[in-house]
């Protein structure tokens, strides 16, 4: 009886052991999502910010040549 509890332990402790590691690689894939996703979309639109101001002021200047 006592060995049949033991070997259920143990195989918990291995399943408990895939969950975490399982948990850990989701982790690390979300993880490099989020890095991906500032880089592609919120660096961009951080550009665009400071490049709008530039481009319209070169515009107008240009306009006023004419």
């Amino acid at each position: 009886m006592e060995e049949e509890i033991l070997k259920k332990i143990e195989a918990q402790d291995r399943k408990l052991e895939e969950i975490y590691n399982s948990i850990e690689k989701m982790r690390k894939y979300f993880l490099w999502t989020l890095i991906i996703t500032i880089i592609v979309i919120i660096l961009p639109l951080i550009g665009i910010l400071f490049l709008i101001p530039k481009l319209v002021s070169t515009l107008s200047g240009s306009n006023l040549g004419f």
